[in-house]
């Protein structure tokens, strides 16, 4: 069973962002020549990374929920300028919604186990995730999703 990551995603306010975000930088990636990979640098390295990437997703908490993930597919530690230790996790550029649940905030990343992950928001449940977020928070804030 892999082992996934979860971090907030700072500064977001939806999927539909997350996943504007993502295009913007693959689009940036693809006018210099590189790979188009989505990187996300973090401070520390996981040091489970044989099990992350046995398959882990990054899932992103986006205003008080878990709502997206993307399929890590490489951690590469590295220093920067300032000689200090930093990681990219490397994933695909693809944003997947997920079944949202509440998440309270808290700093940096941690590990998630596949057991308590959400679901992905498969085709059935579409109409779910083209909902205003607004929406499908209030209706599931009101037991109705």
């Amino acid at each position: 069973m892999p082992l996934h990551l979860i971090k907030l995603a700072v500064g977001c306010d939806s999927v539909k962002e997350l996943k504007s975000w993502v295009a913007e930088r693959m689009r940036t990636a693809q006018q210099k020549g590189l790979p188009r990979h989505h990187i996300h640098i973090t401070r520390m390295t996981p040091k489970r990374d044989a099990e992350i990437l046995a398959g882990g997703s990054l899932y992103w908490v986006i205003r008080g929920e878990i709502a997206a993930r993307e399929k890590v597919i490489a951690i590469e530690p590295f220093r920067d300028r300032d000689g200090i230790g930093r990681c990219r996790l490397v994933m695909q550029p693809k944003v997947i919604a997920v079944a949202p649940r509440p998440m309270r905030a808290f700093q940096g990343w941690r590990y998630f186990e596949a057991d308590v992950a959400p679901p992905d928001l498969g085709k059935s449940a579409a109409s779910i995730a083209a909902m205003p977020e607004p929406l499908r928070r209030e209706l599931r804030d009101l037991g109705l999703l």
